[in-house]
């Protein structure tokens, strides 16, 4: 409880006094150890039933680690929600160059709408999915290879069930509800309240189950040509050779005859797999008084997911789902907290202003405010640090020393104008401050060498206090992480229109520091 820490800081001075205690507690306040996540294992189970989840192709090979980490697991999620909500439209807000957003149209068959504010990033992304495309046919052969090099294992491990399990199968092969359910499995009623919005997800799941049973029936050599053809059909023209030498020995039927028939079937199967099969993207600034449907001409009922939505867009994402009936489920995962407007950081007077922090009607009510320093240390990854990816100390010292100088040389204590990375691209201190002093536009010829390696002397045997202080601010992150989270879910469950909302944990924390979702889906009545 709160007495427990209440000797962390000085009654008097306010200052640290025991550091044991101040990381118990910020440890305590974390959110790995409140409780309030739902484990993403526990969602999935949730939302598929009895399905399995789609086995997908690894994204290493065309992404880096990190990013693909967070494709794979993030777009497993939104296909099961997709798929929950009989949803086939995704908007991908703040998309960037379109990792997320081209993996789930390609993997997922979503028709999936990336929407950012660079018009580079958009062209960027164009590009990438175009080379993207013309490679996917060999990504999809060799998962479909991988996937049947499993399945055999598993059946030579268990031969007896999956003898039973073919025999179910091919006795059974359109089974009603009664398969779907089992009285140990987890359905989305024990995360969404009674309000009958599993009904519709009931009726969903059961229609595709039934689907997929029938395709298990077909042959190996019919679900690959439609699989192949699926993709054909959405890349562009010129981006793979079509072989024309797909002769089949003919029985009864000429040759000719049975397969223009073949061809006719496949053409129709995929052509209503492929018109969703499609990835736009979009460049438009977001906010939350955004009228999507002035963006994308065909809106219809959809989901919202952000991967990494800095600052605003997060808050203004969640904004944006609440208000707009077409919008039936979100998934967004925020990052860049020390960008965030503050209602209450200057004490300005403007209730019509939209705000990043706070969302929720509590913390307004108590006219909350973190502050930039405590945003800035919500950035910092303890999780990286803790095994052993160190702070980068040089370069903050120099960020340190550099202020020194800005205030006492050209007496400035605010800019609007930022150093950004100059550390990495400068060859030494003199370097890095003429460089930055550039960037800000202040004139660096008043300030000589000398007179600069003077400020580094002054103050280089309190780089320890430095790193010091910067473990605390990195101890303290994920309670202003926590701060930041419930309140974007306090904000979701004060609305009436919401089923379910919660915190899911997606990353590794190591791969990816800003790992948490928030996740809602609407009820029933909003479908």
């Amino acid at each position: 409880d709160d007495d427990t820490f209440s000797n962390v800081f000085c009654e008097n001075s306010k200052k640290l006094i025991n550091v044991h205690l101040f990381a118990l507690a910020a440890k305590y306040y974390s959110l790995s150890n409140l409780g309030v996540c739902t484990p993403l294992e526990d969602v999935l189970e949730a939302l598929r039933g009895d399905n399995q989840g789609t086995t997908g192709i690894k994204t290493d090979e065309f992404m880096n680690n990190k990013k693909s980490h967070e494709v794979q697991v993030m777009s497993e999620l939104i296909d099961s929600i997709a798929n929950y909500c009989g949803i086939k439209q995704v908007i991908d807000i703040g998309s960037g160059k379109g990792y997320l957003s081209s993996f789930l149209s390609m993997q997922y068959n979503l028709k999936v709408y990336g929407i950012d504010s660079s018009n580079t990033n958009t062209n960027g992304a164009h590009e990438r999915n175009r080379k993207l495309k013309k490679h996917w046919r060999a990504y999809q052969s060799r998962g479909r290879a991988n996937l049947k090099s499993q399945r055999l294992e598993k059946a030579n491990d268990r031969p007896v069930e999956s003898e039973i399990k073919c025999k179910a199968i091919s006795e059974k092969p359109l089974n009603n509800d009664s398969s779907l359910q089992s009285q140990d499995q987890v359905t989305i009623q024990d995360l969404v309240p009674s309000c009958g919005f599993t009904e519709v997800a009931t009726s969903e799941t059961s229609k595709q189950t039934e689907v997929d049973l029938v395709t298990l029936t077909q042959s190996d050599e019919s679900r690959l040509s439609e699989e192949v053809l699926a993709i054909l059909n959405v890349l562009p023209a010129d981006a793979v050779e079509v072989s024309s030498s797909s002769q089949c020995s003919c029985g009864e039927l000429c040759e000719e005859e049975r397969a223009q028939r073949k061809m006719a079937s496949l053409k129709a199967k995929a052509s209503k797999s492929s018109e969703s099969n499609l990835y736009f993207p979009l460049t438009s600034c977001i906010t939350a008084e955004t009228e999507l449907s002035d963006i994308i001409t065909d809106l219809e009922d959809c989901m919202m997911v952000g991967l990494h939505t800095c600052g605003d867009l997060a808050a203004n994402t969640l904004r944006i789902f609440t208000a707009k009936p077409e919008i039936k489920a979100v998934c967004s995962v925020g990052c860049c907290y020390h960008l965030l407007s503050e209602q209450f950081e200057n004490q300005e007077d403007c209730p019509e202003e939209v705000w990043g922090f706070p969302m929720c009607q509590y913390l307004k009510d108590k006219g909350w405010c973190c502050g930039r320093n405590a945003r800035m240390s919500a950035c910092l990854a303890l999780e990286r640090v803790a095994v052993g990816q160190m702070l980068p100390t040089e370069s903050l010292f120099y960020r340190a020393v550099l202020q020194v100088i800005l205030e006492e040389i050209y007496g400035v204590t605010k800019s609007d104008r930022h150093v950004g990375k100059t550390f990495s691209k400068s060859s030494s201190f003199i370097d890095y401050v003429r460089k930055s002093l550039k960037k800000l536009e202040l004139d660096d010829s008043k300030l000589p060498d000398s007179c600069i390696m003077d400020y580094h002397e002054k103050y280089k045997h309190r780089m320890n206090e430095l790193e010091a202080f910067n473990m605390l601010k990195v101890v303290l992150a994920p309670c202003v992480e926590v701060l930041i989270l419930l309140d974007r879910l306090c904000y979701l469950k004060e609305q009436d229109n919401i089923a379910w909302s919660g915190l899911v944990k997606l990353f590794d924390p190591v791969k990816s520091p800003r790992c948490y979702a928030v996740i809602a889906l609407k009820k029933q009545s909003c479908f």
